[in-house]
């Protein structure tokens, strides 16, 4: 799960229902552990009773919102992204800023789904859409298709 540490109400009313969602179906909920969408969807899944794991950009588990059951500072700032995306069987997208871009990229260069939710839209240097991206509009169906989608990519 990806998405802005600033968010607006809706961008976190999304991310709290993908949280719930995720949960629901058994995943795991992971991301960068900080506020934000980040915190919105910490908090649907553990209102679902779900777990969640940050990635955290410092080197203190205390900077994790107090949503994530599993905190994991890793000192490496924004580089953290990278982490994010490669403990993630599929990703999840709401909202964001150039963070929320750079984890969508190296999802896509990765192989990995990506589902988007009032994100970024990805338009080629040619200037073709870009079809690696599905979005979607309800945030629910995200969570479906993002566990759908990591089901079908495994093994």
């Amino acid at each position: 799960m990806v998405g802005g540490g600033a968010a607006g109400s809706e961008d976190l009313a999304a991310a709290f229902t993908v949280g719930a969602r995720l949960a629901v179906l058994g995943a795991v909920v992971v991301c960068g552990g900080l506020g934000g969408v980040m915190e919105a969807a910490c908090r649907g899944a553990r209102s679902a009773g779900g777990l969640t794991v940050g990635l955290l950009p410092g080197r203190s588990a205390a900077e994790a919102n107090p949503f994530v059951d599993v905190a994991v500072p890793t000192g490496l700032g924004e580089l953290r992204n990278g982490l994010v995306v490669a403990a993630s069987a599929a990703v999840v997208a709401v909202g964001g800023g150039y963070g929320t871009l750079s984890e969508i990229a190296l999802a896509l260069r990765a192989g990995k789904p990506v589902v988007g939710v009032r994100t970024w839209s990805l338009v080629r240097p040619s200037g073709d859409a870009d079809d690696g991206m599905v979005v979607v509009d309800d945030p629910a169906a995200a969570a479906d298709l993002a566990v759908s989608l990591a089901g079908a990519g495994a093994g």
